[in-house]
């Protein structure tokens, strides 16, 4: 792992001085990309330079306890070396942690995609639950989030909702809420304080620019319609919803939330991106599957990531056995220790894992 370190400082400094020749500040392209380098590599050097600072440190204090001649002045060194050789364990593990091989589609911005599942009206309901934590925990992270359709229940809840997560590493911290989100509560229109259980599928895909995928015009077939269901006095009297559909795969996304014709195909083609990516991206990796649909499976309450249990006030994610009895911040968008874990786990697992030393 030191050996990698250090070219990676190497390269560090290359890319410093390359920085500074004023041929390369006035090629526009190769600065972008030196920079771009340069900040992904910039953690791990900074993080990697106060290693080998506390080392020194380390080793100049154990010449002080094993120096006889000033017992005070040694005890001292023995004291400092405990708090130096904690900061250096934490540092080691954040180098590990760093040189974690990054998912490309890590920085990009999100497609948040959330559905109704088992549980009928109960089930839309904490759709809308969930649609409002991610949304506070949008605000806190300090994204944006745009709502691309919505399609509201009878009751005041939700059947589905996908919306548009944007700003730095978005996608890589809402990954994880990928999968059935079980809830276990008493629905407000239950009269004899039974517990029900329902089901809320999550899928999280990133963004993908119209330059990453290739869509040929000739596998798309567009269908104008008009709208249904509440929209105001414009609905249901021009052709403004559309439904989109890629040929090759089958896969259709529809929008009829805006007034405009245009706006509405513009928030599908820009849905239908990311599930096209996707689905080539799991085609390419042998999966039988399509990515959302493994990531959400059939909707049905045993296929669970996650359950919410409203009477305990506890959540718990079952992919990493981890429960936290602060239910009501957490749907107030404190997410931060549940996203870490997961986050944490996937990175152990990936330093587990050939080709990580």
């Amino acid at each position: 792992m030191f050996d990698k370190l250090k070219r990676i400082e190497k390269r560090f400094e290359e890319i410093n001085e390359l920085l500074c020749r004023p041929a390369v500040i006035a090629d526009k392209d190769s600065l972008k990309k030196l920079g771009r380098e340069q900040s992904e590599i910039q953690d791990i050097v900074f993080a990697f330079r106060e290693y080998e600072k506390i080392k020194q440190e380390l080793e100049g204090n154990l010449s002080l306890i094993e120096d006889d001649s000033d017992p005070e002045l040694a005890e001292m060194a023995e004291e400092e070396n405990i708090g130096l050789k904690k900061k250096l364990a934490e540092l080691n593990a954040k180098l590990k942690f760093l040189l974690v091989p990054k998912d490309p589609d890590e920085m990009k911005n999100a497609i948040l995609e959330i559905r109704a599942g088992t549980g009928g009206e109960e089930a839309a309901l904490f759709a809308l639950d969930m649609f409002s934590m991610y949304q506070r925990y949008s605000a806190i992270k300090g994204y944006s989030m745009e709502t691309l359709s919505f399609s509201p229940s009878q009751t005041g809840g939700v059947k589905e909702v996908i919306a548009l997560v944007s700003g730095k590493n978005a996608y890589g911290h809402f990954r994880y809420e990928s999968g059935v989100h079980r809830v276990q509560r008493v629905p407000k229109t239950e009269t004899q304080g039974r517990i029900h259980t329902s089901a809320v599928t999550v899928a999280v895909l990133p963004e993908v620019e119209e330059a990453e995928v290739e869509l040929n015009a000739a596998d798309l077939k567009v269908d104008v319609y008009r709208s249904s269901g509440p929209g105001g006095q414009s609905v249901n009297t021009t052709d403004s919803a559309v439904r989109v559909t890629h040929l090759p795969t089958g896969i259709i996304v529809a929008m009829q939330d805006e007034k405009s014709q245009i706006k509405n195909r513009a928030k599908a083609m820009k849905v239908l991106l990311s599930r096209v990516q996707s689905h080539y991206t799991e085609l390419e990796k042998d999966k039988q599957d399509a990515d959302r649909r493994r990531m959400v499976g059939s909707g049905d309450r045993s296929e669970r990531i996650r359950t919410y249990n409203f009477p305990q006030g506890r959540v718990t994610d079952h992919r990493i056995n981890l429960t936290l009895y602060s239910l009501n911040n957490i749907m107030m968008g404190d997410l931060d220790e549940l996203v870490d874990s997961l986050r944490r786990a996937a990175n152990a697992e990936a330093l587990a894992s050939p080709g990580v030393k």
